[in-house]
C-alpha cells in the first residue's frame, strides 16, 4: 500500500512538474510583464502616469494623438512599455473641465499634457501649482497670464504656442484672393471660449483695410450651428470665416455639409476642415505641435522643469484646399493660389 502510495505521488509531482515547464515554455514565447512571476514583477520599477486632458472625444483628436505619442516616442517613452497614460474627455462640456483636471491631481499623475483650448489649461492650472502643465496654445500665453514669459515660463506650466489667433488676418487674405467679390463675411463666435473676442477683434481690423463688412453669430451647439445656417437661406453672407476652436472643430462635418448646401465659400484654420469636405485651412500644423507636447512631456519625465522649458513657437504652417468642394461651390482657384498651397485635396 506504501509504494503504491509513494508511486501515485510520484507520479502526480512528475505531472506537475511537466505542466510547470509548459508554461515556462508559454511565457517565454508570447512574455509580457502581466506573465512575470511575482518575484521578478516586484523588482520592475514603477512606470510613470502622464495624465491627458482634452475637451473634445477621442474621435476629434485622432491625428493630433497620434502626434502626441510621435513625441513621446522621441523622447523615450512607448505607453505601456515604459510610461503610462491616463485620458480624460470632456466631449465638448466645458463645465466637466475642473472635476476632470482634479481626477488628474488626485492619481497624483507625474504630468499633465493637454490639447483643447484656454478652458482646459485654465482648468489644469486651477487644479495644481506643482504638477508640470505641458499644453498647447492658440494665442500667446504671455497675454493671458499662464506664464511668465515665453523663454522662461517661470511656474509649473509650459507648451506650445500654434500661433492660430495671430493669423486671422492672412487667413482674411487668402479668403479674399480666392472669393475678391466678397463683401459681407459671416464670422462664427463660440461664447464658451474666452479667446474668440480677441479673434474678433483681429479680424475685424483686417477686414476694415481690404473693405469687407463683418458680421459675427454666436454659436455654441450643434443646435445652433444649424440655426445659424437657417437663417443664411434668407440672408446669405458673401463668405464664412470659422476661427480656431476646439468645439467647432469636433462639428466640422457640420460645417462642411452646410457650407455646401448653402453655397457659402468659407475658411478654416485647421486641415481637418478641408480633410472632412471644408473649402480651404490656413494653420500651424497642430499635429506637429501635438508632436512637440509629446517631446517635451517626455523631456519632463526625465527631470526637467517646466519652468525653463521655452514656449515653443510653431513655425510649421499650411494652407490647405479641397479643390473638389471649390468646384461644387462654383469657384475657380487662383493658380496662384494653388501654387502656394501645401495640399490640394482633388
Amino acid at each position: 500500500m506504501f509504494f503504491k502510495q509513494y508511486a501515485a505521488a510520484k507520479l502526480f509531482g512528475q505531472q506537475m512538474q511537466f505542466d510547470w515547464l509548459r508554461r515556462r515554455e508559454f511565457i517565454t514565447l508570447f512574455g509580457g510583464a502581466a506573465a512575470w512571476p511575482i518575484e521578478a514583477r516586484a523588482q520592475q520599477p514603477a512606470m510613470p502616469v502622464v495624465g491627458f486632458l482634452e475637451s473634445r472625444r477621442l474621435d476629434a483628436v485622432v491625428d493630433r494623438l497620434r502626434g502626441f505619442h510621435r513625441g513621446l516616442k522621441d523622447a523615450g517613452f512607448v505607453e505601456g512599455d515604459n510610461v503610462a497614460i491616463v485620458y480624460r474627455w470632456a466631449e465638448n462640456q466645458i463645465d466637466r473641465l475642473p472635476e476632470l483636471a482634479n481626477e488628474l491631481v488626485r492619481r497624483r499623475v507625474a504630468v499633465i499634457a493637454m490639447g483643447g483650448g484656454l478652458p482646459v489649461v485654465l482648468a489644469a492650472t486651477a487644479a495644481t501649482k506643482t504638477i508640470p502643465i505641458v499644453a498647447t496654445f492658440a494665442e500667446d500665453p504671455t497675454k493671458i497670464g499662464i506664464v511668465a514669459s515665453l523663454a522662461r515660463p517661470g511656474g509649473n506650466v509650459t507648451g506650445v504656442n500654434f500661433l492660430t489667433a495671430e493669423l486671422v488676418t492672412k487667413q482674411l487674405q487668402l479668403l479674399h484672393e480666392l472669393v475678391p467679390q466678397a463683401t459681407r463675411l459671416v464670422v462664427l463666435v463660440n461664447p464658451a471660449n474666452p479667446t474668440s473676442q480677441t479673434t474678433l477683434k483681429d479680424m475685424e481690423a483686417a477686414a476694415r483695410a481690404i473693405g469687407i463688412h463683418i458680421q459675427s453669430v454666436p454659436v455654441g451647439t450643434g443646435a445652433e450651428i444649424d440655426m445659424a445656417f437657417a437663417g443664411f437661406a434668407s440672408e446669405r453672407p458673401d463668405a464664412l470665416f470659422v476661427p480656431v476652436d476646439p468645439f467647432f472643430n469636433s462639428r466640422r462635418v457640420q460645417f462642411a455639409q452646410w457650407t455646401a448646401h448653402h453655397r457659402i465659400p468659407a475658411v478654416y484654420a485647421a486641415r481637418e476642415f478641408p480633410e472632412a469636405g471644408g473649402l480651404m485651412s490656413y494653420g500651424s500644423d497642430i499635429a506637429n505641435a501635438y508632436h512637440q507636447v509629446g517631446v517635451y512631456t517626455g523631456r519632463i519625465l526625465k527631470g526637467a522643469k517646466p519652468a525653463e522649458l521655452p514656449v515653443v513657437q510653431s513655425t510649421k504652417l499650411e494652407l490647405v484646399i479641397n479643390r473638389q468642394t471649390a468646384k461644387i461651390l462654383g469657384l475657380e482657384v487662383p493658380p496662384t493660389l494653388l501654387a502656394h498651397a501645401d495640399e490640394v485635396i482633388e
